[in-house]
């Protein structure tokens, strides 16, 4: 008998380590009379759970013939015999979902009285747990495959509480999955929010003004080369004023970042005299290639001054020109593309053939004012902001419901 580090209120019993055996049984439930079809297939996710295969793959991958396949129930439990990279032995879910039928190659278990199948499936959520339980079960066979019988997988043993202490931890892992739903689907609102803001607030190809503007601005945009907006900054680190803790990289996700504290490590050369100098304000080009991006990011240093390799390329803005407009007008990667793909010529391993110069060599549509343009640039500041508080927000929710998995079982 043991407890757990954290308990619900109300629970002070101990937990009773049981066989699987005493937990679960062997449901016999087959598709013989094929009641079910393809559109009833059901796959198992370690992110997802249980969810019909077309809808989350988008396709069946079942055979002609499915009068073989398990019939699956909700709250019945499925033991998925494939691994992945982080459960090799597979993976256990409970069935939150609709009826449907599963492969020969999963186990179907009903749980007995006494036995939450919801707490079943939060008990196994940890891959460490699931791994720990299967590993002693389980021969692997060739080309990795699983060879434990649907029988052989109940020879475990695990800790449970009382049927109502199991009914609330469960119930309180639903609600903390409710709350992650909830801040993952407003972050996916306000990025698809911003995208189309993206859209609507800048002239679209041929046109001089964009679909929305904020009140009291008028006017035809003008088309600028982006040499009448920025100028190169020549500033080096000659008098190593700056040292390895002042090195900073560009992320497309996060701006520009020190480097150390958002890589773990500097990546710089012992001497970093010729790194140039980005001061707070300045934009800066970075010739790498991203997925998305493959003409390289710009991006406006938003943070402290630091440093970054000759490899990348830095600008001051000019009198009426916001910086943080430039950033945000390169923001989504069509319209950085569309700029840089005429300027660029890709070399040997997909490096970057552009100056700093050259980068400068294309043209940009911006407001006339620069109350327009900081007004604009301040509406998408405050949109990122708002995304990264629900990103933070959401972070932590996952980092307690970590935690809770692991100190809130035996």
């Amino acid at each position: 008998m043991a407890k757990p580090q954290i308990r619900l209120e109300g629970h002070d019993d101990e937990w009773i380590q049981q066989s699987l055996q005493d937990c679960l049984t062997i449901s016999a439930d087959r598709n013989f009379f094929n009641a079910y079809g393809r559109e009833q297939v059901l796959s198992v996710s370690d992110d997802y759970g249980v969810v019909n295969q077309i809808k989350h793959l988008g396709r069946s991958y079942a055979g002609a013939d499915m009068s073989n396949y398990k019939v699956v129930k909700p709250h019945q439990i499925i033991y998925t015999k494939s691994p992945l990279k982080q459960k090799p032995y597979g993976i256990i879910k409970a069935n939150q979902s609709e009826e449907g039928i599963v492969s020969v190659l999963y186990a179907v278990y009903n749980a007995l009285p006494g036995v939450c199948p919801d707490f079943i499936d939060r008990y196994f959520s940890p891959y460490y747990r699931t791994n720990n339980y299967l590993r002693p079960l389980i021969n692997k066979g060739a080309k990795n495959t699983i060879n434990i019988t649907d029988e052989g997988a109940l020879n475990g043993s695990l800790y449970l509480p009382s049927l109502s202490e199991q009914k609330e931890v469960a119930a309180y892992f639903h609600s903390l999955d409710e709350l992650i739903k909830a801040s993952a689907k407003k972050i996916d609102s306000l990025k698809k929010m911003k995208a189309g803001f993206m859209q609507t607030m800048f002239p679209q190809l041929g046109e001089t003004m964009p679909k929305i503007r904020f009140k009291g601005f008028t006017g035809d945009w003008e088309k600028k080369a982006l040499h009448e907006c920025l100028d190169i900054s020549t500033d080096k680190n000659d008098d190593n004023a700056f040292g390895i803790k002042d090195v900073l990289s560009v992320s497309d996700d996060y701006g520009v970042v020190n480097q150390i504290k958002h890589l773990g490590r500097s990546y710089a050369g012992k001497s970093v005299s010729n790194y140039g100098v980005l001061r707070t304000g300045e934009i800066v080009y970075t010739k790498s290639p991203l997925k998305s991006k493959p003409y390289g990011i710009v991006k406006l240093n938003a943070g402290i001054t630091g440093i970054v390799s000759v490899l990348y390329a830095i600008y001051r803005p000019k009198d009426n020109v916001s910086a943080e407009y430039i950033h945000y007008y390169f923001d989504p990667a069509w319209r950085l593309n569309h700029y840089l793909r005429p300027l660029v010529n890709k070399g040997a391993k997909n490096t970057m053939n552009i100056s700093d110069e050259t980068a400068l060599a294309g043209t940009i549509m911006l407001p006339k004012s620069l109350q327009e343009q900081q007004q604009i640039a301040s509406f998408f500041h405050e949109l990122d902001s708002q995304i990264r508080l629900h990103e933070q927000k959401l972070a932590k929710l996952k980092q307690i419901k970590a935690s809770c998995l692991d100190k809130m079982f035996v």
